[in-house]
């Protein structure tokens, strides 16, 4: 049975990854248009990494520049920036809110994101969904640690909890714990082809779902 539930951020209870798409669009549209492109299909191939590793892995292998510190913190900044206020008046992923208004006291709730830990916090207290989740990680928080830490702090079997996520960063965090994996697919399900999971399209039916999937 399942006690504990992890979920991703965006993509999972907000649809906020065009938002990112968009923004790392805006921040390298200076570079050009084939790096633009290149940055944006490492993004969508990667949206479960978090953005410090995404600037930093942009400017090493597609411009191939020294990235000082002034620089990476100006371009975290202005990434941010771009972003929170659209995540505040993102669109809910059908089902999400519904499911965590009248389920988040029969389950163990948290939120592990890419999303730097405070920004994330931040967000969750400005849509009104802290009071939803024992926990919110973020950035620099790795999602492996993160999982394996909510299931020793709540004494709980990896049987006994699901991640729900959009990317194969939370793929992987799940199966490195023995989690069971629920992917939410839209655009991406090309990146789940060949993983064996369940794959739901939104949060529609979900308690009836884990209930019939991981009784």
């Amino acid at each position: 049975m399942i006690k504990v539930i992890i979920f991703d951020f965006d993509g999972v209870i907000l649809e906020s990854v065009d938002l990112k798409t968009k923004a790392f669009a805006e921040l390298f549209k200076p570079e050009g248009r084939e790096v633009v492109n290149k940055v944006v299909r490492y993004h969508l191939m990667n949206t479960g990494v978090s953005r410090f590793d995404k600037i930093k892995h942009i400017y090493k292998r597609f411009l191939k520049r020294e990235l000082t510190r002034e620089l990476f913190e100006k371009l975290c900044d202005d990434f941010a920036n771009l972003v929170f206020d659209g995540v505040i008046k993102a669109r809910y992923v059908k089902g999400a809110k519904i499911f965590l208004q009248n389920n988040s006291t029969r389950y163990r709730c948290f939120i592990i994101s890419a999303t730097p830990h405070k920004e994330i916090r931040l967000i969750a207290r400005k849509r009104g969904l802290s009071r939803f989740f024992k926990g919110v990680y973020g950035a620099p928080y790795k999602k492996s640690n993160a999982v394996r830490w909510i299931l020793r702090k709540e004494g709980v079997l990896p049987s006994e909890a699901v991640y729900i996520g959009d990317a194969l960063s939370d793929f992987a965090a799940a199966k490195r714990n023995g989690v069971n994996f629920v992917a939410r697919v839209r655009k991406n399900h090309r990146i789940f082809s060949g993983f064996k999971c369940l794959k739901i399209n939104d949060l529609i039916g979900l308690r009836a779902i884990l209930k019939n999937n991981f009784p």
